[in-house]
């Protein structure tokens, strides 16, 4: 079995934790993607495009 040092698990540790966390803005961000455009085609219509009012 290999031994990892402490130096690679503390490294590890964190680059996982810091792949959560982007994963989980990502999540959050398109979630309020989808409800700002949700929110702008129930205000506009969906009719027209933008700029053309």
């Amino acid at each position: 079995m290999t031994v990892l040092s402490k130096e690679y698990l503390l490294l590890f540790n964190a680059v996982t934790d810091a792949e959560r966390t982007l994963f989980q803005l990502r999540e959050s961000l398109l979630e309020v993607q989808r409800q700002a455009e949700e929110l702008f085609l129930e205000e506009d219509g969906g009719d027209d495009p933008p700029g053309d009012t």
